[in-house]
């Protein structure tokens, strides 16, 4: 779905599909410096980081493991409740693994900061982290991002996995979501 068909129910357009696309590859080349000779496995935070899983995965010129977690702090809301429920565990061994970490986006970043400590705690070798979106205005705690895509304003965004009451994750862009739609 191209932004365009929603346009009434954004304020704003922040990420064209093409910025997204350059970025990711940006981000593989950066990651298959670091991971040469390796073989990580990426770990895809359900539901949001779809998207960004799967673009990157495609892009990498490296062998990697895939593997996928559904943690949650949103429920229905527009606002991190901070308080993490595991709605889908990981089905990999951990033990001496270089583990990467795939998000949508960090907010508070108190759902990643427990995340990274849950992964490390199972013997992962090394956990980093690769987010497209970050909103710094946003953040409680510190969280150290390896890989950031974009740094963006602190207001609610939709569209390439990122969804208000799971609608607009399939848009090609990401944009600013209309108070009136939410509210």
């Amino acid at each position: 779905m191209e932004l365009s068909d929603v346009a009434a129910d954004l304020t704003e357009v922040l990420l064209t599909e093409k910025q997204i696309s350059d970025k990711i590859a940006e981000l593989s080349r950066l990651i298959e410096r670091d991971y040469e000779g390796e073989r990580p496995l990426l770990v895809g935070v359900l539901k949001g980081a779809v998207m960004v899983m799967a673009d990157l995965a495609r892009e990498l010129k490296l062998h990697i493991d895939m593997d996928w977690m559904a943690v949650s702090s949103y429920g229905a809301g527009t606002q991190s409740s901070g308080v993490v429920r595991i709605l889908k565990d990981l089905d990999s061994d951990l033990h001496g693994r270089k583990v990467l970490i795939v998000e949508d986006i960090i907010d508070s970043g108190l759902t990643l900061s427990w995340l990274v400590k849950n992964l490390r705690a199972r013997g992962a070798d090394s956990v980093e982290i690769c987010a497209l979106l970050r909103k710094p205005e946003a953040a409680k705690v510190q969280v150290d991002v390896k890989y950031v895509g974009f740094d963006i304003p602190n207001a609610f965004v939709v569209g390439y996995g990122l969804d208000y009451a799971e609608k607009y994750r399939n848009l090609r862009g990401v944009g600013i979501l209309a108070p009136h739609v939410y509210a």
